[in-house]
């Protein structure tokens, strides 16, 4: 298995900043938008940007964490059950501009699958969508993100590693060629 880096701690700080940054650009001050992290691995992410977003002196930005497990398209299609994760809302989505975070867009059905979840919520005013990672041309559903880390060109055989503190490990992205 061959794997090469494509983010390290510090490209990942320099990253979040930039994101952070554009973010601001578009929402000000935060006072109509919130950031919803998706599970499992979009919420670490969801959550430094909203530390981030404090420290360049953004009050109170609402964080919020979703599980689209119940909402794929695969659910009962799969031989094993999937374990769902929590999901954490404790503020209003209708009229909100909606931050969905994740750290891989690949097929886009994730994403699909938390746009019918977030309905649950009320009806958001707008949604974008922040990635880490944007996996090009392997879409299945024609979804594209509004704020993009790294632009990857990949193929099927690849696959995206996200390691970070959070789970205990330092932070590195990795792009790695599975053996077939």
């Amino acid at each position: 298995m061959q794997k090469r880096l494509l983010f390290d701690s510090q490209l990942l700080k320099v990253t979040i900043s930039r994101l952070c940054q554009q973010l601001i650009e578009v929402h000000e001050d935060f006072s109509q938008s919130v950031i919803v992290g998706m599970q499992p691995r979009g919420i670490f992410l969801a959550q430094r940007i909203k530390t981030e977003l404090e420290n360049l002196n953004i009050p109170e930005v609402k964080l919020g964490l979703l599980d689209t497990t119940f909402h794929r398209d695969d659910f009962r299609r799969r031989d094993e059950l999937i374990e769902a994760s929590q999901t954490k809302i404790s503020f209003p989505i209708e009229n909100q501009n909606v931050i969905l975070v994740d750290d891989v867009l690949f097929t886009g059905r994730t994403v699909r699958a938390a746009l019918d979840a977030i309905n649950a919520f009320g009806r958001p005013s707008k949604v974008e969508l922040l990635v880490l990672i944007d996996r090009l041309y392997s879409r299945h559903i024609p979804i594209q993100a509004n704020y993009t880390g790294r632009k990857v060109n990949t193929i099927q055989s690849q696959k995206v590693l996200v390691e970070l503190k959070e789970q205990g490990k330092k932070d590195n992205i990795w792009l790695i060629n599975k053996e077939e």
